[in-house]
């Protein structure tokens, strides 16, 4: 893979001494998604998982995305190791792209770690070494003491991070809610974090995707009720788009399809991989027959119940191939029905509108969490954060994993659980948590970097900007054949896709060769010479021409044949 390269920086880094303790994120503050969270202590650095997040409209051609690591890979002798809270895409998807630049061991769950090893299948790096910790393991990287907490959420294994120095204690929530019927795995280990509220907590870093939703967020056992009652009134097929990695939703699922005599498919490449890594483990039983998409399509509508990837509307995933018409083997019709058994991601809400529109006009019946109870969020609501703070009492509160209004909202409850200190802050701000009290002291470099092929490339780079202003603004491309003294030889030919079509709009073309000629004509005979100021000139007068004409500002390429 092609990576950018990284500048130097100074190794002396953080400021103050040795022994201070910092946090800093590069991914996953004012966001949702592309989580990379760092410790600095004792010369040495613990990095807290590495995620990425998902191309959207802004970001046209582009389905991937993850943080620009140049700050901590430039210091990787001094990186401890990689810490991987749970297995979602958002914490641990850039693994695979970015460890060949930090070299550092890896520590994962069992679950976790079986679903990184597939993952790293893709990218050839199955040879990455893994360290596997159980569920409430203790185990030391570098200077820092660690132990895992377990806390349940819409994956298996889900783990809070406590990190013990000198400095004091800090504890990394990760993902997570208090569901008391989570289907899939234990319940949150509060004993723990009473003990570790009463051990004291200098800091705790936490998830605040839902710190503006009153109340709680809801039990998985209370949704496999609801989907059994929906299912059961369903009379021809029905699909159901959920996130791949909620093993507890795949088996309510499971049940429901047993409950109602029906055969259940698996429709997407996610689905399978996520059902072996959780049979690997336990988790799921070994023996549940699912159907692959090509004989689901051969079941009577009345007896299949289909899983599919695309919940979000990604193009490629299965449910919006199938709304569409593009699916090799499965398809939709009138008297069907689909249950969106997922929340909406923000950003995400264009592509899940086309989607259900498509599925509207094949006549299939859409079921969302809108008018059913057939979701429930993985990330506590305002009661849940409450009674975190009641058991932790930590001394500052770092919110992270949310946009900035979530992270203001979760700041402003922390006050009011009676934390001392809560620090909104953003990807880049270096904050040092002791000794002292806890404040900004730095700001880094950070940013995104975009899975363009096999090459990472720059967000804000030239390459992904251009592509961004062609998409919004339009292109134009002159050729101009002059000689040495800059005599045109041949008329200008003018070319503007996404502007003026070539035939429709030839007329425009024709003028914009003319505007592009008589900008030529108005320079001196010595700027006629020379390419750059030629290429100046006539970019202008065709900007220029486009503006006026459809109000667009766009990228525009000037080509100079000599001859």
């Amino acid at each position: 893979m092609n990576l950018p390269p990284s500048t130097p920086r100074p190794a002396a880094f953080p400021p103050g001494a040795p022994q201070d303790l910092h946090f800093l994120a590069l991914g996953g503050s004012g966001e949702i998604g592309m989580n990379l969270n760092l410790y600095a202590y004792r010369g040495q650095w613990l990095m807290v998982d590495l995620g990425v997040t998902f191309g959207d409209d802004s970001t046209p051609g582009i389905d991937v995305i993850m943080p620009d690591i140049a700050f901590i890979a430039d210091r990787r002798d001094a990186l401890a190791g990689l810490v991987l809270t749970h297995g979602h895409e958002d914490h641990i998807g850039a693994v695979q792209y970015l460890w060949p630049r930090l070299q550092c061991p890896v520590y994962a769950t069992p679950f976790t770690a079986a679903l990184l090893r597939r993952k790293l299948a893709d990218t050839g790096l199955s040879d990455l070494p893994i360290t596997i910790i159980p569920m409430n393991g203790r185990f030391r990287v570098g200077p820092f003491d660690l132990e895992l907490v377990t806390l349940t959420h819409s994956i298996p294994e889900p783990n809070a991070v406590v990190i013990r120095t000198g400095q004091g204690t800090v504890l990394h929530t990760g993902d997570w809610k208090l569901d008391p019927d989570p289907l899939v795995g234990p319940l949150a280990d509060e004993a723990a974090l009473k003990a570790l509220g009463d051990e004291g907590v200098l800091a705790m870093v936490g998830d605040s995707t839902n710190a503006m939703r009153e109340g709680e967020s809801g039990s998985e056992g209370e949704v496999r009720s609801a989907l059994l009652s929906l299912v059961e009134r369903c009379k021809a097929r029905v699909a159901v788009a959920c996130f791949a990695s909620n093993v507890a939703r795949l088996q309510s699922l499971i049940d429901v399809a047993r409950a109602t005599d029906r055969e259940i498919a698996l429709v997407g490449r996610s689905l399978w991989r996520i059902v072996a890594a959780a049979r690997e483990t336990g988790y799921l039983d070994p023996d549940i027959p699912f159907v692959d998409d090509r004989e689901a399509a051969w079941l009577p509508r009345e007896r299949v119940l289909m899983i599919c990837t695309g919940s979000q509307g990604e193009p490629r995933a299965a449910l919006p191939r199938i709304a569409r018409g593009d699916h090799p083997k499965v398809t939709l019709e009138r008297g069907d029905a689909c249950i969106f058994s997922s929340r909406i991601i923000p950003g995400n809400e264009k592509a899940i509108g086309r989607l259900q529109d498509d599925l509207l006009r094949l006549g299939v019946e859409v079921l969302t969490e809108r008018d059913h109870f057939v979701h429930v969020s993985g990330h506590p609501c305002r009661d849940e954060l409450v009674r975190m703070y009641q058991w932790v009492r930590p001394q500052v509160a770092i919110p992270v994993h949310g946009e900035h209004r979530h992270m203001v909202a979760h700041a402003e409850l922390a006050r009011t659980c009676q934390v001392p200190q809560a620090l909104v802050t953003a990807n880049g701000s270096l904050i040092r948590l002791a000794p002292g009290k806890a404040a900004i002291v730095a700001q880094v470099p950070s940013g995104r970097l975009a899975l363009e092929g096999e090459a990472l490339l720059p967000i804000e780079g030239p390459s992904l900007k251009t592509r961004n202003r062609i998409a919004s603004q339009g292109a134009v491309v002159a050729t101009l054949v002059l000689d040495k003294d800059g005599r045109a030889q041949a008329p200008a030919k003018v070319a503007a896709p996404g502007l003026y079509d070539p035939d429709a709009d030839s007329g425009d073309l024709a003028a914009m060769g003319r505007a592009a000629t008589a900008a030529l004509d108005r320079l001196s005979r010595q700027d006629r010479r020379e390419d750059q100021a030629v290429e100046a000139a006539v970019a202008t007068a065709l900007r220029r021409y486009v503006r006026e004409g459809r109000g667009k500002r766009p990228a525009t390429t000037v080509h100079l044949v000599r001859i």
